[in-house]
């Protein structure tokens, strides 16, 4: 009967469903989910891993666009009662409706073609996340974990390290996935912080100084910077102006931004 329902995977909606049971049961195992918690998962395609979770954890939330997907869902999990089904656009959903007195415990399979945006729009919901657990392009893993001076250190590194602990778990080959993707996925764990361990004076300045320093990121900070701060003295910087953006740690990026905070407050 599970196959009463068909559905093509589809190329708008950045679909691969996942269909190796080996690579199913290790991520599972990794977000080793429990009775008590409260999972959201994103994109749940055609429930490969909501079926394992929901034999762990029976309070799950889906969050699907596809609406051709979501009978079928209902149809395969009918007999877990604490499973619902919101048919929404992850990238414009509030996950803070979810939240209760439980923190939640996001994970999904995340589209390729939205996933940076995604990651962004999720962390303005971290204080009611425990973690997140997600499979991503491989090349958005190395991203995310990135160190400074890293070809991959850029926006998306720094701002969610400066808001998460970051953890690279292991690679999912292409063809774990139907159809394959032409490109290396990996899962990653985000843990956000219960408080930055450096923590930003102005957290929407810091935000604009990473992304406009990583906008021409071949720049030095000097000249990077001048669009926001036309009239600041770069020789006063606490860090080298003459340094490139993408050699600065996540520390010098928030005191470099709390330094300009107290600027503004003159």
């Amino acid at each position: 009967m599970d196959n009463f329902f068909e559905h093509r995977a589809r190329k708008r909606f950045g679909q691969n469903f996942l269909v190796d049971e080996n690579i199913i049961e290790k991520i599972v195992r990794a977000i080793a989910p429990k009775e008590s918690d409260h999972l959201v998962e994103i994109g749940p395609g055609q429930g490969a891993i909501t079926r394992l979770l929901l034999q762990r954890c029976p309070s799950l939330t889906a969050v699907e666009l596809d609406r051709d997907l979501i009978p079928l869902l209902q149809f395969k999990f009918r007999d877990y009662p604490a499973f619902s089904i919101i048919e929404r656009d992850a990238l414009k959903f509030d996950f803070g409706e979810l939240a209760g007195e439980r923190p939640l415990r996001i994970v999904g399979n995340l589209p390729y073609n939205i996933s940076t945006p995604l990651l962004f729009h999720l962390l303005g919901f971290r204080g009611k996340v425990q973690d997140m657990h997600f499979m991503l392009q491989k090349e958005v893993v190395d991203r995310l974990s990135a160190a400074p001076g890293n070809k991959s250190y850029g926006r998306l590194s720094v701002m969610v390290q400066y808001h998460c602990r970051v953890q690279g778990l292991f690679p999912v080959p292409p063809q774990s996935f139907r159809p394959a993707p032409k490109v290396e996925s990996a899962i990653v764990r985000l843990v956000p912080h219960a408080q930055p361990p450096h923590p930003a004076k102005d957290e929407p300045l810091l935000e604009r100084i990473v992304n406009v320093a990583f906008q021409q990121r071949r720049k030095t900070l000097r000249n990077a910077l001048k669009p926001l701060f036309p009239e600041l003295d770069a020789d006063s910087l606490p860090v080298d102006a003459g340094r490139r953006p993408e050699t600065l740690s996540v520390q010098e990026f928030v005191e470099l931004a709390n330094y300009c905070a107290d600027l503004e407050e003159q």
